[in-house]
């Protein structure tokens, strides 16, 4: 082997090296709490919404009053956020009286998916009653990026 063959070898083994390093310095993308299967798009929501054909489901915005009044998906009902007890016992007196087969969307809107503090408290409480038709609006940024930015119906006020 060559000297300068020796070289470029020991500066290939130090590149991969650093990037090595460097991708293990970088946080891992946190996924989100709720399994995959029972998260829903938005671009696929608001495709089940303008059908004609489809069953519309019950979409319930888990998350602030204020989040709420300034935008939220036409049709939707505030219960309050997951988060806080009364919340929980909110979209429990909503739901209850549900079949367990209701097709049923949670969204709250306020920071990306996996670190809401609204949409896995009520994914829980639902999957705990026993729903089997949930989905959680997978929001990768915040509702007014996610959905407001893109064009999609937005309702405003209570």
């Amino acid at each position: 082997m060559r000297l300068e063959d020796f070289r470029d070898l020991r500066i290939r083994f130090m590149m991969v090296l650093i990037s090595i390093a460097l991708a293990a310095a970088l946080p891992a993308e946190q996924a989100s709490p709720i399994p995959q299967s029972r998260l829903i798009q938005p671009e696929d929501l608001v495709k089940i919404l303008q059908s004609s054909k489809s069953d519309k489901p019950l979409l319930i915005q888990v998350g602030s009053h204020v989040l709420y009044s300034q935008a939220h998906i036409p049709g939707s009902e505030y219960i309050g956020p997951a988060s806080s007890e009364s919340g929980r016992q909110e979209l429990r007196k909503r739901v209850e009286r549900l079949p367990r087969t209701k097709f049923i969307v949670i969204y709250c809107g306020c920071c990306p998916c996996n670190h809401c503090p609204n949409i896995e408290p009520a994914d829980d409480l639902l999957q705990a009653m026993g729903f089997t038709n949930v989905k959680a609006l997978y929001i990768v940024n915040n509702f007014g990026v996610d959905w407001v930015d893109k064009g999609y119906p937005v309702a405003k006020g209570d």
